[in-house]
């Protein structure tokens, strides 16, 4: 966020490749970037101790073809990144490696330490939700979405709006540090899409397949709704998640529940509002259940417009699902 609470954007132009990218954006955004790294609990206590052990090098060794073609992006960013800083940037990477935070280290930090310490990482862990309406009719066309993300998010997202070398362009909210985008962004095809994480049970995590950030990533380069949506159907992918994609010029909103194994579920938004949170609706997929309450809450709240979308989006009657950071409405 810039000066005020005004989120900041950054046009990076037309960009030769993804590691162009990347280095406009880490150059742009060090100072970002680096304050996220110095307060993110989660990257700090888990991701980045872990990187470092000789458990995660086969990890990263193993990625897929089609993660390593995306790996040029990231190393952009961190090559801008790590040039303001003038020295070393440290082992890791927090959109390389989120996903996988509980799974690393379910009981918590290792080494012991402080009780309170790992109560506080369990917090930040559990603020990352994120819920969204879709409805189409005759009359109206909304996917409306909001990010409940941990703490650590606050003042460290901005936006950027970038042209591929094809000639197509993609704006995308994105978190500090990470790819674009792992909330929501749109393309000049007439694509567009959020995301609802889906934290599944550990053995459901394919480890060193595909990461959702370079999926999410992948999807920005959409050339159409169907398109989209084979993009988001791989079979080789780590871990599930919830994509709602939208074809801004046919008026198509469809929601896409993925999993690991080449599991997926497809249902299309129609005039009866559709809620989906932070769990798996359709899929049976063994899951942590952390978004009933919302799912009640939303059953409460009739919805027949933009602005009640919003207005639900936006409630906090419900005080497990009231860090609301950001709304934003498709429609």
């Amino acid at each position: 966020m810039a000066a005020g609470g005004e989120l900041d954007a950054f046009d990076a132009g037309r960009c030769a490749d993804g590691y162009a990218l990347g280095l406009a954006v880490g150059r742009r955004f060090a100072e970002v970037i680096r304050s996220r790294m110095r307060q993110d609990l989660v990257l700090r206590e888990q991701l980045l101790p872990f990187a470092s052990t000789a458990e995660a090098q086969p990890l990263s060794r193993r990625a897929p073809v089609r993660q390593q073609g995306e790996v040029p992006a990231v190393l952009g960013r961190a090559g801008g990144h790590r040039r303001r800083q003038r020295g070393p940037s440290p082992p890791g990477h927090p959109g390389q490696l989120q996903e996988g935070g509980p799974a690393l280290h379910p009981e918590g930090p290792e080494g012991g330490g402080d009780r309170a310490r790992e109560e506080e990482v369990e917090e930040e862990e559990a603020d990352d939700d994120c819920s969204d309406v879709l409805i189409v009719s005759d009359s109206t066309a909304i996917a409306a979405h909001n990010e409940d993300g941990n703490v650590a998010l606050l003042g460290h997202t901005y936006l950027v709006r970038a042209t591929l070398p094809d000639g197509v362009s993609f704006t995308a909210y994105t978190y500090a540090g990470e790819l674009p985008s792992c909330a929501f962004g749109f393309n000049t095809n007439g694509v567009a899409f959020t995301l609802n994480a889906v934290p599944p049970v550990n053995d459901e995590i394919v480890a060193g397949a595909i990461a959702l950030n370079f999926v999410s990533r992948d999807l920005l380069e959409a050339k159409n709704l169907e398109d989209a949506m084979h993009r988001v159907c791989s079979p080789f992918v780590s871990v599930g998640h919830n994509y709602n994609l939208m074809d801004i010029r046919g008026r198509r909103i469809v929601n896409v529940e993925t999993a690991s194994g080449n599991r997926f579920a497809v249902r299309e938004a129609g005039a009866l509002p559709f809620f989906h949170a932070n769990m798996y609706r359709h899929l049976q997929v063994k899951q942590d259940e952390n978004s009933m309450s919302r799912e009640k809450r939303a059953a409460q709240c009739p919805v027949d417009s933009k602005e009640t979308a919003l207005s639900l989006l936006g409630d906090t009657a419900d005080e497990k699902s009231d860090i609301v950071h950001f709304v934003h409405c498709f429609g």
